[in-house]
């Protein structure tokens, strides 16, 4: 099945929109599904200038997608070079090449990868639509502020949901950063970078290395895989028991697990090589798990990768860093706390994001506007922090203290 088909209301609705049964079973949804509402949208795709941020929003293949649907897309030049898209490659799908002015005046949806600057934001139209991520650890108040002022609908990638309750982009790229944070811990353990001159999980007669995972979510999962991949022997830290029990189940083998409790974590840390911060909240800043002390205790040459150091980090030393210089050492110990480690690789993760975020332009196209999407997908609904002139999100509302409406009565009220 084409994953960039929306179709209308047929036997097969359920398969083929993606929506969940009792969604469809609502005559409500039935009448706007049959009700032929869609629009033909301006969607802008810019070039990001987010510091070392390589990835873009749309690939080619979507944007194709998206213009045989009859929309209009405009790329910015050179949007999609780091990625290894040129603009000929766009061009051949039917995209226009435009300036960044241009692509943010004159189109309704603005797609993007990394929050706006407010530069970006001020050449926004009023009352478009904003697709990005948000970055709660580098998200400040006059930001939302601009976007209420224009009365600027704003969907945040950390706050999307599909009808299984997961978050599709943030899971796609914690796959990515799970996987690349012992890929990086390897490299930076070697004797070439100060490290320990370990070879990440041994060989035959040498003990394996030892690598402490904190947090058993989407990140943590794909750094144990990988990391036992390796041959390494693996330590897992979360504080929730289900987690830990589904682990097992999942990978089939018994591993080293705690709950997050402070002497399991000092434990676990100390015995480590390797530490791996993957503790992830959603719409939250992270919580300090490891503290100076306890990495006070590694050894000199250990590892530390802070993948939640886009939340805000969950070891105390983490200070953020960035891809030309991606480390530093305290304690003795090497931390390396590179924001969007998934930007590493922004061919991959650019065509995995441009996977959800297709589909996803393509519906708000098909159900005539991102109102009347929202009121029939709570994944959707859920991805939305700011909807006219109102903040939505009562996290971000609480984070900054700033005024909080629900989505709910501003949609009925739409209606």
């Amino acid at each position: 099945m084409n994953p960039y088909y929306l179709p209308f209301f047929d036997s097969g609705a359920q398969e083929k929109s993606g929506l969940h049964p009792a969604t469809l079973a609502n005559p409500l949804v039935l009448e706007k599904m049959i009700s032929g509402k869609k629009s033909n949208l301006k969607i802008g795709v810019p070039k990001e200038v987010h510091f070392q941020e390589g990835r873009v929003s749309l690939i080619p293949a979507a944007v194709g997608v998206l213009v045989m649907h009859g929309h209009q897309v405009r790329v910015e030049n050179g949007a999609g070079v780091a990625s290894r898209y040129s603009d000929h490659d766009y061009a051949e799908v039917g995209a226009m090449i435009a300036g960044a002015e241009e692509v943010f005046s004159e189109s309704d949806v603005v797609v993007k990868i990394a929050p706006p600057s407010l530069d970006e934001l001020h050449k926004m139209k009023d009352n478009a639509l904003l697709i990005s991520a948000i970055h709660l650890g580098s998200i400040y108040p006059e930001y939302l502020k601009l976007i209420i002022k224009k009365n600027i609908t704003a969907i945040g990638f950390e706050f999307l949901q599909n009808n299984e309750g997961n978050m599709p982009i943030l899971r796609m790229m914690s796959e990515i950063a799970g996987t690349a944070s012992i890929l990086i811990a390897s490299e930076l353990l070697s004797g070439f970078n100060n490290g320990k001159g370990l070879l990440l999980g041994g060989v035959t007669g040498v003990p394996p290395t030892v690598v402490t995972v904190i947090g058993a979510g989407t990140a943590g999962y794909y750094a144990i895989r990988t990391a036992l991949g390796l041959g390494a022997q693996v330590r897992v830290i979360d504080e929730e028991i289900f987690r830990l029990r589904r682990l097992e189940e999942v990978l089939g083998q018994k591993l080293y697990t705690a709950v997050s409790q402070q002497n399991y974590v000092a434990d676990a840390v100390a015995a480590a090589d390797v530490v791996i911060g993957a503790v992830f909240k959603p719409g939250k800043r992270t919580p300090c798990i490891v503290s100076e002390d306890m990495v006070a205790s590694m050894r000199e040459g250990s590892v530390i990768v802070d993948i939640s150091i886009d939340q805000g980090g969950c070891v105390e030393t983490s200070e953020v860093t960035s891809h030309d210089n991606p480390t530093f050492v305290k304690h003795g110990v090497i931390h390396y706390c590179v924001p969007n480690i998934a930007a590493r690789v922004p061919h991959t993760a650019s065509a995995a994001i441009s996977n959800i975020l297709g589909p996803l332009v393509i519906r708000i196209g098909s159900a005539g506007s991102i109102q009347e999407l929202a009121s029939i997908d709570q994944g959707v609904k859920k991805g939305i922090y700011a909807f006219r002139r109102h903040l939505t999100h009562r996290s971000l509302s609480n984070m900054f203290n700033m005024d909080y409406i629900d989505l709910n009565l501003l949609l009925a009220a739409h209606f």
